[in-house]
């Protein structure tokens, strides 16, 4: 079996099913409407989650320079926790 897209062939139980197609793993993860999702995903959570953890600091403007690392990880998580429930759901 091979990837539906780039042609490259599949190892054993590494497909993923996205579009209709089988896939390998580097096309899925440049499938945009996963990406797009993903990204809605980490915008949303990630920024209530700023919010609840983040927010007296962000709003009385004593931000301590750990935020620069704290934020940005913050939205990253949810992107992760995305992709990976929906390539666990595709896979083959």
């Amino acid at each position: 079996m091979s990837c539906s897209r780039c042609r490259r062939l599949l190892v054993e139980r590494v497909g993923f099913a996205l579009g209709g197609e089988t896939r390998c793993l580097r096309c899925v993860l440049l499938y945009r409407p996963l990406l797009r999702r993903s990204l809605v995903t980490a915008l949303v959570v990630g920024t209530i989650l700023v919010a609840i953890n983040q927010g007296g600091l962000l709003f009385s403007g004593q931000a301590p320079a750990s935020l620069e690392w704290q934020v940005p990880l913050t939205y990253c998580v949810p992107f992760c926790v995305s992709m990976w429930g929906a390539l666990s759901n595709s896979r083959r």
